[in-house]
This record gives C-alpha cells, structure tokens and sequence, in this order.
C-alpha cells in the first residue's frame, strides 16, 4: 500500500486536459451503464456544524476503484482550520486490496468538480463562448473559470457574490489570469451578457431566476449537493430548452430537482397533476455516451445541475495514482 500526500498529488494531478478526459471518459462509462455506483452515504454531526459524505463508484474495466469520505466542518474556520477535507481509498478492483490512501485534503475533489463543470460546457454551450457570470467568490469560482478555459475561448468574468469584499478579492485572482473581470452588484446585471453562468454559492435560496437568462445561455448549477442547498429558481428548469444533470436521482434528493419533488400537500413547483416533471430530464453521461446534441439553436438555452458523483471520484482517483506511479 502506498501513502501520498496532498504536496504530492497536487504536483501529479492539475486542471488539464488530460485529467479532464479521464473524467469525461467516467462520466461516459456512467451513460453507458458500465459503472456500479450506489447512493450517497451522508451523515450530519449537527453540534460541530458538521457533516460527512462518503461516495464510491466501481468502473467496469478499471483496475481501481475509489472510496471517497469527504467532511465538512463549517465552523472550522474560527478555529484556523479549512472547513472541508478528506481522502480517497483506492482498491484494486480484481482483489480488494488497498493500493494506496491518498490524503488530498478534497483537492481532488476540488479537481474533478471543477472538470465537471468544464465537461457540462463542452458538450452544452455555444461554441463561441467568451464571456462567462459566476455567482460566488468561493475557491470553486476561480477553479470554473480556469477549467472552462480548457474547452471555451474564455476572455471575460462577470463577478457576484453577497459579499463585496470576496468578490473583488476574487476579482484580483482571475484578472491575474489574463482575464478582463468585472464585479457587479445584482445577478441580474453579472449575467446580461454572458454566454454561460456559473453558480457556485452554498445557497439556501435561489439566486437565479429564468427573468436574469439572456438567450443562448448555457448554466452550469454546481452548489446544491444537500438537500437544504437550492441556487435555482424553478422557472430556470422551466424555461431551459434542455436540462441535464449528473445524476437524476442526486438531483432530485441534493440538487435543483429538488424544486419539483412532490410533497405531503401534492406535487410542487410546475409540476403536473401526477407529479411528473414538465421537461425531460437528460443525464450527462448518455449526452456525452450517445453524442446527444440538445443545443439545435444559438437561441437554446441550456442548464446542468452538478451535484457530485462517485464515477467522479473513481476516474480522478485512479487518474492521480497513475500520475503518481
């Protein structure tokens, strides 16, 4: 069994194009229906504000498999300490056996999200994207940006968060990129003109409504991963010509499918007298499996909610331990 440490995996393993068709090749496998991946084990430790996510995936043809237990301690930061962490376990897939625990501290999962989402663009945006909204100053804001730029001419960021402070810190980081920022006070002005919007807030409450959608957008939702989290509005599913998400049945419990879930009083938000959604609901890896094209017109508009997936973890898992051996 091998050990490696974040230095070292963050040495290996960085947002290129070779990691990002490992990944795309998973999410590809997942559409074809060669992975085994099981529901999201989470568990809440509700006096630290904490809470736990484990995720697995099994590639059919992979020597690997990976086990990923992702915390989150969000009052960590009072403490001096990084709210989120973790590891990955590796096991060869023909015995069982640990080949290696890679102690990333969630920079592989920062990796492999970030990819995600350059993934979603690829096979969903125009072609011709260049100016991109993100909503949210996190570490994911700048890492979107800089993995979009593996599929999209990106030359421009518009910038919001609700704290001004974030933003423009946020904004100094991608203008050293080359890139031309521009920190807005409102959604709706950071997503006039864009040719894709990403969200990457821990909201609570939708931030984007169909009314802040220019034409020909494609978004990316990537914030909600739980189920208390939402950054879209319904009328955004609503008024895409396509959606498609990473997993439905993720979507559905953590993610902005969230908004159409029935309930004890009936079915909710736009849905029909059965419960049934008003839109059909793509899964990313068939788009990518089968060459699905959903953007017909430079008018579509196009939305991917990403909530995380195991076959996620396994590519990027067996990715970086290839990179290091």
């Amino acid at each position: 069994m091998q050990l490696f440490d974040r230095a070292a995996i963050s040495a290996a393993v960085t947002l290129d194009q070779d990691a990002l068709s490992a990944v795309e090749a998973g999410f590809a496998a997942l559409g074809r229906g060669e992975a085994v991946q099981p529901p999201i084990l989470s568990m809440a430790i509700e006096e630290a504000n904490g809470e736990v996510d484990v995720k697995t995936a099994h590639i059919r043809g992979f020597s690997r498999f990976a086990i990923k237990v992702s915390p989150g301690f969000f009052d960590n930061p009072k403490r001096g300490l990084p709210s989120l962490n973790g590891l990955m376990m590796v096991f060869s897939a023909q015995t069982g056996l640990v080949e290696a625990v890679l102690f990333d501290e969630g920079y592989l999962t920062m990796v492999r999200t970030a990819l995600a989402g350059a993934i979603a663009a690829k096979h969903l945006s125009r072609t011709d994207s260049r100016r991109v909204a993100v909503l949210g100053a996190g570490e994911q804001a700048k890492r979107q940006v800089e993995a979009l730029r593996l599929v999209r001419d990106i030359e421009a960021v518009d910038l919001w968060a609700r704290r001004p402070e974030a933003a423009n810190d946020c904004a100094e980081q991608l203008r050293a990129m080359g890139l031309a920022v521009t920190v807005h006070e409102s959604v709706r002005a950071a997503c006039a003109e864009a040719d894709i919007i990403v969200t990457t807030t821990p909201s609570q409450q939708p931030i984007l409504s169909a009314a802040d959608l220019p034409e020909g957008v494609h978004v990316t939702a990537m914030g909600s991963d739980s189920p208390e989290k939402r950054e879209l509005d319904a009328s955004v599913l609503t008024r895409a010509d396509a959606f498609v998400c990473d997993s439905r049945a993720q979507s559905e419990r953590n993610g902005e499918l969230k908004a159409f879930a029935g309930s004890a009083d009936g079915p909710s938000a736009g849905s029909g007298a059965d419960g049934e959604l008003p839109f059909k609901v793509f899964e990313l890896g068939q788009v990518i499996a089968e060459g699905q094209r959903l953007r017909l017109t430079p008018a579509t508009i196009t939305v991917c909610d990403l909530t995380g997936t195991g076959v996620q973890d396994t590519a990027i898992a067996d990715f970086a331990l290839s990179r290091l051996t």
